[in-house]
């Protein structure tokens, strides 16, 4: 297994902005605004209707317009808008909004932009504490409710065994925790082999605990679950966390190495060769500079399809050119 080298994230950066209406009409220039920054409610009408000062508010977007990921708060001054903030917990985006330059703006005045400011924050910070902890609730329902998998499609298409998953609704569940191995959402996985986790779940630094003891000497971190299922029958002794995605990989590869900071840790890379930029394997890099361990990547043999792009494609592969 090679060190990791160094090199840059390549995690989606947090995108926010600050932008001032410029003399244009301000309830125009807000939504202008939010689409500018990616934000754009699938019913403009209807969330204008709901402004309200102050106030928190919850939209489908456009660009998932069956979940209400997108939320705004905006204060007014005589019925117009003055100062706003939205953003979409999807795509971990926010932008910051006035109608007013703030260089224009007294010293009274500012200090109330910025009050108003952190009172949107801890509204949108409570509101997505309160749905996280519903979605909580929920998976363990689920979890609890479930049996344990044992014949399903995807095991069959990807050989590996169940491990710890579950079975729901003709689904694998696995469940998706934190270092203190508290349940926080769930990833499913229907026969076809599509993924879907749990709406309103939290992922960010959590991942699926797939096979291995609870005190480990080894730590080997990956994206998928198929692929972690695939380094635990072929490290038994290893302690494997499916991180589910690669923009999740830095995040829960700095909380293994926090949480066992003496581990042999080891991020176990997708190798997504026909992808421009090879996003598993830069993430993986990334996630392994950041937390100061190795990095392992697939060995490809001169004949492996381009198409394989990780532990479990390479090991299916290898099984059946034997």
């Amino acid at each position: 297994m090679k060190k990791a080298p160094a090199t840059e994230a390549a995690k989606r950066p947090h995108q926010r902005q600050s932008i001032t209406a410029g003399g244009a009409d301000p309830m125009t220039h807000l939504f202008d605004t939010m689409a500018a920054g990616g934000i754009v409610p699938a019913n403009p009408s209807d969330v204008r209707a709901r402004l309200a000062d102050g106030a928190l508010i919850r939209f489908a977007t456009q660009s998932k317009p069956a979940k209400r990921n997108g939320w705004l708060v905006a204060y007014f001054d005589r019925g117009a808008p003055v100062t706003a903030v939205a953003g979409d917990w999807a795509e971990g985006s926010d932008i910051r909004w006035n109608a007013e330059n703030p260089d224009n703006l007294t010293p009274s005045e500012r200090r109330e932009q910025r009050q108003r400011m952190e009172r949107a924050r801890a509204l949108r910070e409570a509101e997505q504490a309160r749905i996280h902890a519903e979605a909580a609730e929920k998976a363990l329902r689920i979890w609890q409710s479930a049996s344990p998998a044992t014949h399903h499609d995807y095991l069959i298409r990807k050989a590996v065994r169940p491990h710890r998953a579950r079975l729901s609704r003709g689904s694998l569940v696995l469940d998706v925790r934190d270092f203190d191995r508290q349940l926080h959402t769930l990833q499913f996985i229907r026969p076809d082999g599509s993924k879907q986790l749990l709406s309103g779940g939290a992922k960010r630094g959590h991942f699926i605990p797939v096979a291995g003891p609870s005190d480990p000497a080894r730590v080997l971190v990956c994206e998928g679950w198929a692929t972690g299922c695939t380094l635990a029958d072929d490290d038994p002794d290893a302690l494997v966390l499916a991180a589910i995605d690669a923009g999740n990989l830095t995040p829960v590869t700095s909380g293994a190495r926090n949480r066992w900071p003496h581990a042999d840790l080891i991020v176990c890379a997708d190798d997504d060769r026909t992808t421009p930029g090879n996003p598993g394997a830069t993430a993986a890099r990334a996630a392994a500079l950041a937390a100061g361990c190795r990095v392992a990547f697939p060995k490809w043999p001169a004949n492996a399809p381009l198409e394989l792009s990780d532990f479990n494609d390479l090991a299916n592969w290898q099984k059946g050119a034997a």
